[in-house]
């Protein structure tokens, strides 16, 4: 299974290859998920400055958007099928031979009675069919909901599979302290407590420099006014 993404000359080379009208095939790496280490082939590559998720990719019926780091340049041969194994030659038996019809032929005695051979014929065995395993019903990818924090922001996604539901949006701290809540987890809830601790100390200290500086231009104005 391979580890790593496409690198900037292997996307290259895929997009030259879709120009000349292949479909290279591909690898799901780690990051894909679920399906890590299943094949597909690359339909598509659309604009990157729009997404990360550029690179399409056909996986059974469905073509979906994945990122460079998602999947890699499959290695040669896979997903080719093994040559069928030769059934082995079944050999016919002898036909007995016909008894010879002489005419005119003086009988001689036997000097004694020889028993008739019995020929044995082997059976040949038919090779044994391999057990068919049964296919196990393909259950729905799980579902991912991430609550993040970083650069004084909140921001919840959610992703089923390899494919993403909801790109990261921003939300309220209150709207992040009642997520954590319903997580009974130690030290998660404390962790938020923390965050938000120092951000509302953070806001109040510049919220006291500006009423300062206010309070100092308000003087200044008060002095202009005077001077008139």
């Amino acid at each position: 299974m391979a580890g790593q993404g496409l690198s900037t000359d292997e996307v290259q080379g895929i997009r030259e290859a879709l120009a000349a009208g292949r479909k290279p095939k591909v690898v799901f790496t780690t990051a894909a998920g679920q399906v890590a280490g299943q094949l597909g082939q690359v339909v598509e590559l659309t604009d990157p400055a729009a997404s990360d998720e550029f690179v399409v990719v056909r996986f059974g019926r469905d073509e979906l958007p994945f990122s460079p780091a998602d999947v890699a340049v499959a290695p040669r041969g896979a997903g080719r099928k093994a040559p069928a194994e030769p059934k082995p030659e079944v050999e016919e038996p002898a036909a007995p031979a016909e008894p010879e019809f002489v005419l005119d032929t003086p009988r001689v005695p036997a000097p004694r009675r020889e028993e008739p051979k019995v020929e044995q014929q082997v059976e040949a065995k038919a090779p044994a069919r391999r057990p068919v395993k049964a296919a196990k019903p393909k259950g729905p990818a799980g579902l991912t909901v991430t609550l993040a924090y970083a650069e004084g922001e909140w921001t919840v996604a959610a992703q089923q599979g390899a494919k993403a539901l909801a790109k990261p949006y921003v939300v309220k701290p209150a709207e992040a302290l009642r997520m954590v809540a319903l997580v009974d987890v130690p030290g998660v809830q404390e962790a938020v407590e923390q965050i938000l601790t120092a951000e509302r100390a953070e806001a109040e200290q510049q919220a006291e420099k500006l009423r300062a500086e206010l309070a100092e231009i308000e003087a200044r104005l008060a002095e202009l006014r005077d001077a008139r």
